[in-house]
């Protein structure tokens, strides 16, 4: 992790411990500059990065503000910290259907930008939330990137692994979303009823050199399912 991204980890830790609120204002430039006694460039970088995750916003003249409005059980759709810190104040636990090395389908090769004749980590499991379904999740994971995978790794929070564990860093990601019916086997996983609705959501993971590296498919439980997306001018 770099400099400017321990201090905004910091500086977000801060505001969460401390429950500040939405229009409370943080330190100024000059003093954060000198509490982490770094460049201008570096404190400007880390609040960049926190105003892009929607935790602060900067008002010219006037300082630096908390923005972000928490709702409890609430998963970002535009975060890529995984559900353990979306959702870190509740019991999430995984029951690890599948884990198997094998070969891509042309599906995920595309996806990953991948050969054929390459492998990939295959995770099939089932998330809940307070011992209830969240989603039924199917993943493919480019083995030359993500090395190692284990049960008890997949049993917790695979990106949590993947960032300390292998030093890799999550930059950003493509989400493709349906409204639909459920088939009888997510249905099955889920405890729900064939025909009911969900929320079916592909997702590919890069890392900040642009290479794909996850391509997952989650089928989430309407009833257990809320999300929120805090959207920045680029975005409107």
């Amino acid at each position: 992790m770099l400099k400017y991204q321990q201090i905004a980890a910091e500086i977000e830790k801060y505001v969460e411990e401390n429950a500040l609120q939405q229009g409370d204002k943080l330190p100024v430039l000059e003093a954060l500059m000198a509490q982490f006694e770094v460049s201008k460039s570096t404190i400007t970088k880390a609040l960049d990065l926190l105003e892009k995750k929607g935790v602060v916003f900067q008002v010219r003249g006037s300082g630096i503000f908390v923005r972000r409005h928490k709702r409890t059980g609430y998963i970002s759709l535009l975060s890529n910290q995984g559900f353990k810190k979306d959702l870190e104040e509740f019991n999430l636990t995984s029951k690890v259907i599948e884990l198997d090395v094998r070969k891509p389908t042309q599906e995920v090769a595309d996806n990953l930008n991948m050969g054929l004749d390459e492998d990939v980590y295959y995770v099939k499991r089932v998330r809940y939330i307070n011992g209830q379904t969240l989603c039924f999740e199917e993943s493919y994971y480019n083995k030359s990137i993500i090395t190692y995978l284990n049960k008890e790794i997949v049993s917790e929070s695979i990106f949590h692994y993947i960032r300390e564990a292998l030093g890799l860093r999550v930059g950003f990601s493509d989400m493709f979303l349906h409204v639909e019916k459920l088939n009888e086997t997510e249905a099955n996983y889920l405890g729900l009823k064939t025909g009911e609705p969900k929320l079916y959501v592909e997702t590919i993971f890069h890392l900040t050199n642009g290479q794909p590296f996850d391509f997952s498919k989650l089928t989430y439980n309407y009833k257990q399912s809320q999300f929120f997306i805090q959207a920045n001018n680029e975005l409107l």
